[in-house]
C-alpha cells in the first residue's frame, strides 16, 4: 500500500492536473470558435464515471489514466480523424463541426492545448515567485579544484563572482555558460571577497569531448562548484516576467538536451518514461509543496513541448497538416492522413516502450527480478 500513497497517487494527481489543463485549452478555444465538443475525457478506454453538461459535452474519467482527449463534432475518433458524413451535413451541423471551420480556427484549437501548458507553467511559477521567492544558485564558490583554471587565477572558496567578461553575474549558471563558451580565452573577472572587490583574469581550461559519432566538441572548464541556493521574493509584475523567462529557459534547455542526445553527446539513458516520472513525483511530493509546484511547472512545459513535435497523432502533427493545407489550398488526402497517423502512432508507441524499458533498466527492476531466479 505504501507504493500507492507514495508514488502512484502523487503521479496520477500531477498527471491529471496537467492533462486537464492541456485538454481545457483545446476545449475552450473550440467552444470560442463555435465547435460542439462531444467528449472531454481524462484518460482513455472505458468510462469509469462522468456527467453530461447542458452544452451536450460528456465530461468523464476513463480507465487508462495516461493522457486524455477532446472529441469534437465531426471527429471519427479521439485523434480528430475526419468522420464519415461530413459532406452530407446540414448547414446547422456544419456550423458546429470542427472540420468545417476555417483553417485559422482549426489551427488555433490544436495549438491551444500546448499553449495552455505553457501558460499553466507561467501561472505556477508566478505564484511561487510571489509567495516563496525565486530560487537560484548564486555565483558563490563552495569548492575550488586544485590544478584548475580557477586555482591558477587565484579564486578561493566563498568568493562571489559579480562580473565576467563585462557581463554582470548573479547566478552560477550565467557564469558557467560563459566559461563553457570561451575555452582557452582570457576573460576579465570581478569578484567580491570579504567585502572588497578584486579584479582577476581567468583562462578556462580547454576540454575536448567526443560524442558517439566521433565529433569533437571544445568547452571551457573553470574547476569550481557551488551547492548554495538563495531566493528572492518578487512583486507581481517582476514575478510574471521571471516566470516567462524561466519557462522559455526550460524550453531551450529541453531542446538543447534532446539535440545533444540526437548528436550523441548525451546518452539515451537520460530519457525517462512514466515509471521514472512516477518515482520523481513521489519523491518531490515528500519534500513539500514548493518542490512539487516546480516539478509540475517543468512537466507542464515538457508536455506542451512534446505535443508540438511534428509527429502525426500529436498536436504538432495536426499543425503540420494544417500548414500543408495552407500551402496547397486543400486538405491532405485521406489515404495520406491514414498512413501518417498510423506511422505517428507507431512512433509514439515505440517511444513509450523504449522509455519504459529504459526506466525498468535504470531502476534496476530486472536485476531485482533476476535475484529471485539466480
Amino acid at each position: 500500500m505504501d507504493i500507492i500513497w507514495t508514488y502512484i497517487l502523487p503521479f496520477l494527481g500531477i498527471l491529471t492536473a496537467l492533462v486537464f489543463v492541456h485538454e481545457l485549452g483545446h476545449y475552450s478555444v473550440a467552444r470560442w470558435a463555435g465547435v460542439k465538443v462531444e467528449v472531454f475525457s481524462i484518460g482513455f478506454g472505458p468510462e469509469i464515471f462522468g456527467w453530461t453538461a447542458a452544452s451536450g459535452t460528456r465530461w468523464k474519467f476513463s480507465a487508462i489514466p495516461l493522457g486524455g482527449y477532446v472529441k469534437m463534432f465531426g471527429d471519427a475518433d479521439p485523434a480528430s480523424t475526419r468522420g464519415d458524413g461530413l459532406e452530407g451535413m446540414s448547414e446547422a451541423e456544419r456550423a458546429l463541426a470542427f472540420h468545417h471551420k476555417p483553417l485559422r480556427d482549426r489551427a488555433l484549437i490544436i495549438a491551444a492545448g500546448p499553449a495552455a501548458n505553457f501558460v499553466f507553467a507561467i501561472v505556477l511559477l508566478t505564484a511561487m515567485f510571489i509567495s516563496a521567492g525565486q530560487p537560484y544558485a548564486p555565483a558563490v564558490l563552495d569548492k575550488v579544484l586544485p590544478d584548475s583554471a580557477a586555482a591558477a587565477a587565484g579564486l578561493q572558496v566563498n568568493d562571489r563572482v559579480i562580473e565576467l567578461d563585462g557581463v554582470t553575474i548573479t547566478k552560477f549558471e550565467d557564469m558557467r555558460r560563459l566559461i563553457m563558451d570561451n575555452p582557452g580565452v582570457s576573460l576579465a573577472m570581478t569578484i567580491e571577497r570579504a567585502g572588497s572587490q578584486l579584479d582577476l583574469t581567468i583562462v578556462p581550461q580547454v576540454s575536448e569531448r567526443v560524442d558517439r559519432f566521433g565529433n569533437s566538441h571544445r568547452i571551457g572548464l573553470l574547476g569550481v562548484n557551488s551547492q548554495q541556493v538563495e531566493t528572492v521574493r518578487l512583486g507581481p509584475v517582476a514575478a510574471v516576467g521571471a516566470a516567462v523567462n524561466e519557462t522559455y529557459s526550460l524550453v531551450t534547455r529541453t531542446l538543447a538536451s534532446l539535440g545533444q542526445i540526437i548528436t550523441g553527446s548525451r546518452t539515451v539513458e537520460e530519457l525517462g518514461g512514466p515509471l521514472r516520472i512516477a518515482q520523481m513525483s513521489g519523491a518531490v511530493a515528500q519534500t513539500g509543496w514548493l518542490q512539487t509546484v516546480w516539478f509540475m511547472a517543468i512537466l507542464s512545459v515538457n508536455l506542451g513541448l512534446i505535443n508540438l513535435f511534428p509527429i502525426p497523432v500529436l498536436d504538432g502533427g495536426h499543425l503540420l497538416f494544417h500548414a500543408v493545407e495552407a500551402t496547397l489550398g486543400r486538405p491532405v488526402g485521406e489515404k495520406v492522413m491514414e498512413f501518417a497517423n498510423l506511422t505517428g502512432l507507431t512512433m509514439v508507441l515505440g517511444l513509450m516502450v523504449f522509455v519504459t524499458w529504459n526506466d525498468l533498466t535504470q531502476m534496476r527492476v530486472f536485476e531485482y527480478l533476476g535475484s529471485f531466479f539466480g
